[in-house]
Formats: structure tokens, sequence, C-alpha cells
């Protein structure tokens, strides 16, 4: 497939037939899916690669020196190469995890090691206390809001955020008041995992590295759809998730800078991690496998090797600008609709966003429009997408929101579109 040449319908379609899923109705229709953001569906490729791990290559890795321990190792580590390739990190930058939200508790809990004294002088970067500040945003995911809330709690650190503006985008202004030299950790997402905005890393760095202040990248939302460069963007850690880009649930990664990576404590320890124990102390291997404790997830990562290579041969630039069109049309066409309100940036307004949508229905609750939506075949999230503060400011307890992929089409969004103008009808709201 040319990267040069965009994604069309056509084209579309046929990548559609890698995922069989795809085929199955619901009520009697066949299944339009646009709740991507919360899983994506995986091509044949995916399992086929985790299923062929199994038949052939299944054993313990960097344990046994018989040839199947071997081959398991090797295949265990070029996923690790893949994988870190197509978000532009070095191998030993590449930890695996279960999820993002693993990724995301590992260096909250390796900096609270660094705070209990943990990690010998390197370490002390990390070390936090009272006087130090932890800076989130105000639309960020559970997963990128907690860890910190908790790291805080339990280091004596102050926990503070950057504001929304009236259109639910970062108030880079304030931002650039609340970042200070007090601040150690700056962390937010890349694309708003409700809203589909997409933030712009630069300015946030830019202001981190001033002060001298550690950025973590929630990377759940981007990884998927954008291409993505971690190393050119200069964040120090960034945490992605498999089973939103095709690939197997139950397979994460935390991305970071090696010598990072290198000086931070542990927070899982047991074997496959260690270089000697002793009845008295331990000594640990450097990154990642000082992450990387216990039995891995072999065959997930395997998956997720294949789930790459699959988005590259078909070109993120080109999955970008799909996602783009479709999510142009869902917010126009929504847009349109008496009673529906877009929540975040409006249609027109010029941000850049995915393909994912949310909106509120006027006089309906969400769950009951999901349920509506869902007996006309098409699958949409309904709730508050672990993100209840975003929620919060936007003034709803819940939302629904379409997330299209590379396996939609613009029928995909009319079918959308045709059930969510029947809605109020169907509840007798007018």
């Amino acid at each position: 497939m040319a990267a040069s040449q965009p994604l069309d319908d056509a084209e579309v379609a046929r990548l559609r037939a890698d995922f069989p899923i795809l085929g199955t109705t619901v009520g009697g229709r066949e299944l339009v899916y646009l709740d991507s953001g919360a899983t994506s569906q995986k091509p044949a490729c995916v399992w086929e690669a985790e299923q062929h791990y199994y038949e052939t290559a299944n054993a313990a890795v960097h344990r046994g020196a018989h040839s199947l321990a071997v081959e398991a190792t090797d295949r265990f580590e070029d996923s690790r190469a893949a994988v870190a390739a197509f978000v532009g990190a070095g191998e030993r930058e590449i930890v695996w995890t279960s999820n993002a939200t693993e990724a995301l508790n590992l260096v909250a809990y390796s900096f609270s090691n660094s705070s209990l004294g943990a990690g010998g002088p390197d370490a002390e970067r990390f070390r936090l206390g009272p006087g130090d500040e932890i800076v989130a945003t105000g639309m960020e995911h559970h997963a990128n809001l907690i860890p910190w809330q908790e790291l805080a709690a339990r280091t004596g650190a102050t926990f503070r955020w950057i504001p929304l503006r009236a259109d639910a985008t970062l108030d880079l202004e304030a931002a650039a008041s609340i970042v200070n030299a007090r601040t150690r950790i700056l962390a937010f997402t890349h694309v708003s995992n409700v809203l589909g905005v997409v933030n712009d890393p630069a300015p946030l760095v830019a202001m981190a590295k001033a002060v001298g202040a550690h950025t973590v990248l929630d990377a759940c939302q981007s990884a998927p759809h954008l291409p993505l460069d971690l190393r050119a963007l200069d964040v120090d850690f960034a945490a992605f998730s498999g089973h939103k880009m095709l690939g197997p649930t139950g397979i994460g990664a935390l991305y970071g800078r090696a010598e990072l990576l290198d000086a931070m404590p542990p927070f899982l320890f047991g074997g496959s991690m260690i270089t000697t124990v002793t009845m008295e102390r331990a000594e640990y291997l450097p990154a990642p496998q000082r992450f990387e404790a216990g039995t891995q997830r072999i065959a997930q990562t395997v998956g997720l090797a294949a789930a790459v290579g699959y988005l590259s041969e078909v070109g993120m630039d080109r999955v970008a600008a799909w996602e783009e069109h479709l999510g142009s049309l869902m917010l126009n066409g929504l847009s349109s609709i008496p009673g529906v309100r877009i929540l975040g940036p409006e249609a027109g307004s010029g941000v850049a966003r995915t393909g994912t949508v949310p909106f509120a229905v006027e006089g309906v609750h969400p769950h009951d429009v999901g349920q509506f939506l869902d007996s006309r075949g098409v699958a949409v999230r309904v709730g508050h997408h672990c993100a209840e503060p975003l929620h919060r400011f936007l003034g709803v307890s819940a939302s629904t929101r379409a997330s299209a992929y590379i396996y939609n089409t613009a029928a995909d969004v009319d079918a959308l579109l045709q059930s969510v103008a029947d809605v109020r009808g169907f509840f007798g709201v007018k």
C-alpha cells in the first residue's frame, strides 16, 4: 500500500475483511463498531501470530538454555524492537506492562520508592517531598490522574492541575504560571480519550524542561491513531496499551529514556529482574528487565508486534487522515441534529481532533442513548469514560462517545447519524 495515497471507502472495505467480527449482526443489523476508543477490534494476523507462537515456540523467556527457550526469547525481544521502532524509541526504552494503567503506576511507584531512599544516588533525581509539586491537567483519564494524586499523598508533595478553557482545551496561559520551579512531574494526555482533542506536547515539554520537571505522556489515544515519535516529542516517559491499537488485551508498554529507566528503582520484585541475590540484599538488572519481574506476557507481545506491523503497512499518516475525515463527518453531522450537543470544541473551531466525538442528547440519558443505538446495531461508549472531573467541567454526569478507527467507513457514520436523529422521537422528547 502506497503511503502517499489517502485511504478511501473502497480500500477500507477491503481492510474490513481482515476483521471477521465486523461481520457480526446485532438484532438483525450488521454491526457498526464505533467504540474503538475503549478497545479496538483485531485483524486476523494478530491472533494468528499469538497462536503460531504457542504452536511453535512456547517457553519461558530469558531463563532456559534449550532451543525452544532461545526461540521464545528471540520472538519476545524482536517484538520489543518492532514496537519500539513504531513509537520512535530505542529497544531498551520499552518496558512491557499489562496495560497503560500499570505503566503509569510503575512510574509513580518508582518515584515513591525513590522518596523512601531506594535506588541509591542515581535515584535522588526522582525523590519527592513537601514543597515539591506534581502537575496534571483537567482532561486526564483517571489512570493519569489518580496515580499522581496518590504519589502526592505518599510523599507530601502538592498536586496541582492545568485548567481548561471554555471550549475544553488546555489553558496554556494558566499552565505557564502553574508549572514553576517547584514542579517535579508534569503529566498530560496527548489525545483526550473523551474529546478526541489533540494536545501539542511541545509547549508543555518546554515548560517542564525550563524548570527541570519530568514529563509523563499518556499516549493511549495517540499511539493507535497518529504517527508517533516519542524521542522527537522529547518526553521523558509515555504509556500506551496494545488493545487500543489492534493488539491483544493484557499488554501495554512504558516508554522511558534509557538513562532515566536505569536510574529508577523497581517497584515489582522477584525473578528475571536481578543480577545477584543474597539473604541480605539484591542487585537489579538494567532497564528494561529490572521492571519486568516474573513470567512475562510473551504471546501478547508477539500479537502486539503483528498489530504494529499491520498499522505500519497501512501507514499511520493515512490512518490519521482517514480518522480526521470520519471525525469531521461525525462532528458536522451530529451538530446538525436538533437537541444534540457536542462536548468540547465545536465543528469549525480549528482544534485538532481524532475520529472521536462525544455528545449529549437533550432529555435522554446517555445510557438510554447507547441502548437505543445498540438496537440499531451501532456500538458506542456511554458513561464518564474514566474522566469524571472532565465531565463535571462539561456540566454533564456522562456522555455518549463515538470513536472511529481504520476499519470504519462513511456508511458507518451515516448509520450513527440516522440513529441519533431518531433518539429523541423514540423517547418522546420534544
